[in-house]
């Protein structure tokens, strides 16, 4: 049978190895993200950007994929390994079986979010403490540009593409409103929030740090990489690989099966991810039932106004808006320099 016959649609949950294709007809099998040095720096600097992200309450690894234009070849990337392609090592080599999951571009990311987990989460948690809102305005304006442009793969909107609109929407609000829990710190908890928090982490919208907080388990976590808690981290990471592995299926199905309800639904969840991200807030302890249980801090959006009288602190709404502006213009003008004139998910 001629290879080319055996082309499909990246999307059709067909394995890798058979040469199958994105949207936009490029191959996976042919690491095109990867294929020379400058678009390797370009990607390792996208993973940088995603680790930032997941590193930050509120925001999510996935959105910034979305923001990048990679989040389909991540999960289709993902999605490849499994145990279909494992003939491959004894049957056409490694070199075959590296292209097939593509390789290269799932390392090159990995580097870059690994990096800038290890190398950026001080700075991160400085401008988070110091000047929260200030961070909380651009990464607004980045969603805000990013659902924009998301929206135009939705090729048209009919009833089904608003409702799943709706529901993606609706999902992340209740992640926004929902109480945070005194977690457990045993090993089989950890294992269960590092499977919930990844799939988190994957979908634009939600933030893999903040359903940790929700959990109960972001501190203990966070400090688990700081001292080096191999156990700890041992057990974490075997979830979230689990969890992801088995996520990207879920997805990939979808992309393949109700593409165009898929993206509503992602647009759906960036939109009121504003929500999270709303940079004026209030703490406030969040009730408890449970006896001698610490109250939990929770955070509660207000407007600059009681945000000032609360806090004592300005509101800083000018600088607010200017770095909103500044997030929205480079998504811009990056959609505009990075994919001009992409027809990228007008699928029905």
């Amino acid at each position: 049978m001629d290879p080319q016959s055996n082309k499909k649609n990246i999307a059709d949950g067909s394995s890798l190895a058979d040469g199958s294709s994105l949207a936009d007809g490029s191959s996976l099998a042919d690491c095109s993200s990867v294929a020379s040095w400058p678009l390797r720096l370009v990607l390792l600097l996208k993973g940088m950007a995603m680790g930032i992200a997941d590193s930050v309450p509120g925001v999510s690894g996935g959105t910034i994929a979305v923001i990048c234009g990679i989040y389909e070849e991540l999960i289709h990337s993902i999605k490849s390994i499994n145990p279909m392609n494992l003939p491959l090592l004894w049957r056409a080599g490694v070199p075959a079986f590296w292209r097939a999951i593509n390789g290269n571009f799932l390392t090159i990311l990995l580097l870059g979010i690994v990096s800038s987990l290890l190398l950026a989460a001080n700075t991160v948690l400085y401008l988070l403490e110091n000047h929260f809102v200030l961070v909380m305005a651009f990464f607004i304006g980045l969603i805000m540009a990013s659902s924009w442009f998301l929206q135009k793969l939705v090729s048209y909107w009919d009833f089904l593409a608003v409702a799943c609109f709706i529901a993606g929407a609706v999902i992340s609000l209740s992640a926004a409103f929902l109480t945070p829990v005194q977690g457990s710190f045993s090993l089989f908890y950890i294992f269960i929030c590092g499977l919930i928090a990844i799939c988190a982490m994957i979908l634009p919208g939600l933030s893999g740090a903040f359903i940790l907080i929700l959990l109960g388990v972001y501190d203990y976590v966070l400090d688990a990489l700081r001292s080096f808690q191999f156990d700890v981290i041992l057990v974490f990471v075997s979830g979230c690989i689990i969890g992801l592995l088995s996520f990207s299926h879920v997805l990939a199905w979808t992309f393949h099966y109700y593409r165009r309800q898929t993206y509503a639904f992602l647009t759906g969840m960036l939109v009121a991810s504003v929500a999270v991200l709303w940079p004026w807030k209030n703490q406030i302890a969040a009730p408890v039932s449970l006896p001698g249980v610490e109250p939990v801090q929770l955070s509660v959006n207000v407007s600059p106004a009681e945000y000032e009288l609360v806090t004592g602190q300005a509101a800083q709404i000018l600088p607010v808006l200017l770095l909103m502006l500044v997030g929205f213009t480079l998504i811009a003008v990056l959609e505009i320099s990075v994919r001009p004139g992409s027809k990228n998910g007008e699928q029905t």
